[in-house]
């Protein structure tokens, strides 16, 4: 492997790149295009709830729990103790 001719070829590929994005922004220049700014589409993330909104989730969730818990006391009850 000639790391010379590696090191050579690599520059000229540099110099093409450098050529072509010379090129690419003349050619921005002389169009008047203005770049164009970031849209302001729908903002991401998680929407935020009103006092209402969080209300109704916090019962709802409590009903869940009770429920949830409920359902678990009721199946220890069923099931029997193992005594050997």
């Amino acid at each position: 492997m000639d790391l010379y001719k590696t090191i050579q070829d690599l520059y000229a590929e540099k110099e093409k790149l450098e050529r072509v994005i010379a090129s690419l922004e003349e050619l921005q220049q002389t169009t008047g295009s203005v770049p164009l700014p970031p849209s302001v589409g729908k903002r991401r993330g998680r929407k935020s709830m009103g006092a209402n909104e969080r209300q109704e989730v916090s019962e709802r969730m409590k009903r869940y729990w009770a429920n949830r818990r409920k359902r678990q006391h009721e199946q220890s009850k069923r099931q029997p103790v193992n005594e050997e």
